[in-house]
């Protein structure tokens, strides 16, 4: 057997991630090396700091980069936070609800499950009662932006139930950052963790991550050891430290930071409403040329994310044939249906780099032209 170097085709990436990164992001890769306790990257870092800070628009001391991809952004959190015997109140809407289900039964956690309909965004009056009915939760957790069924909750009006009750908020934001309105000191966000490779438009494995001072507190009281080494905040606090002063946890990806610094200055740049504004009008016109191949949105209007775009498969087309069409006539991906919307549905990304005219131009062209095959 006899190997080359890997050289992928040119892709236009329009699924629920990654999504594509801009020349400037992709050439900051290539940067020569330096080392990760090197005062020029520690300064760089404190950079990246600043720059989530304002993406996440939070003054939390602690808002760092995660050397590991949301999932672990998720669990980070949970294990963290969350001891044995807590009882969290899970909003379940999707299929990343369920995992932070997952999350809280793994850490012998107890969860108190609110569900609703795949599609939909949490009901808040659920969310209630259930605080009601468990005076004695400590956490309430939900998914800001459901990736799985392109709904956006409510996050601000849940993070005040929380605080109501005398919980902490934990919420999922790896679609949500960068690509429609997030403000987590504003709306008293505790826990907060995204993903890199969405709306920042970054390479994937990088989880931005932001605790209030309530949640370190929660940290560094805990009655137990975090399950797990790596993850354990309180050893990566001394190494996210201001003022360059950084103690050894592990090895920093250092490129692919240069890659998320690189994005977040874009961010910055754009302006982040400025960002809001531009992803939610590249899916009015996405939708508009949706509705007239008549191709239907599973999201009521209001509920929707621009970003991610969860259509259902007209009757009698087949996914997989229709998706593949894509890929090799247009080098154009899209996403398919996750858990209950597997073979029932399209997940179309308009995140980051990728939330352009001339995507939404080429994916309505490729589609028609799939749907007429």
């Amino acid at each position: 057997m006899s190997f080359q170097s890997f050289n992928p085709p040119r892709r236009i990436l329009m699924g629920p991630g990654p999504s594509d990164i801009s020349p400037q992001v992709l050439s900051s890769l290539s940067r020569p090396i330096v080392g990760h306790l090197d005062p020029l990257f520690i300064g760089m870092m404190d950079e990246v700091k600043a720059l989530l800070q304002y993406a996440f628009q939070t003054k939390n001391e602690f808002t760092i980069a995660l050397s590991a991809p949301g999932s672990a952004g998720m669990e980070a959190c949970f294990v963290n936070l969350v001891e044995p015997g807590d009882k969290v109140i899970v909003c379940r809407n999707g299929v990343f609800g369920d995992r932070m289900v997952q999350n809280v039964i793994r850490v012998d956690a107890e969860p108190i499950i609110v569900d609703t309909t795949w599609g939909r965004a949490v009901e808040i009056d659920k969310v209630e009662q259930a605080l009601i009915d468990n005076p004695d939760a400590k956490f309430v957790a939900f998914v800001h932006a459901e990736t799985a069924t392109g709904a956006v909750s409510d996050a601000k009006t849940l993070c005040a139930l929380a605080h109501k009750h005398d919980c902490l908020s934990i919420v999922d934001a790896v679609t949500s950052l960068g690509g429609i309105e997030l403000r987590v000191d504003e709306w008293g966000i505790d826990a907060i963790y995204s993903g890199s490779q969405k709306c920042l438009s970054c390479v994937p494995g990088l989880s931005p991550l932001s605790f209030s001072e309530k949640a370190v507190s929660v940290i560094k009281n805990r009655k137990t050891l975090v399950q797990s080494w790596f993850l354990d905040q309180s050893l990566v606090m001394s190494y996210w430290s201001g003022e360059g002063k950084r103690s050894y946890h592990h090895t920093a990806p250092v490129n692919s930071l240069y890659a998320l610094h690189e994005s977040l200055l874009h961010l910055h740049n754009e302006g982040l409403e400025n960002s809001w504004d531009r992803h939610k009008a590249q899916h009015e016109d996405l939708a508009r040329g949706l509705e007239k191949l008549g191709i239907k949105f599973i999201v009521p209007k209001e509920e929707r994310l621009p970003q991610l775009n969860a259509i259902y498969i007209p009757d009698g087309v087949d996914d997989v044939k229709v998706r593949n069409y894509l890929l090799n006539h247009y080098n154009l991906e899209i996403g398919a249906g996750l858990g209950d919307f597997a073979g029932k549905a399209w997940r179309i990304g308009l995140m980051g780099y990728a939330a352009r005219s001339e995507n939404v131009a080429l994916c309505l062209t490729a589609l028609e032209d799939a749907l007429n095959q």
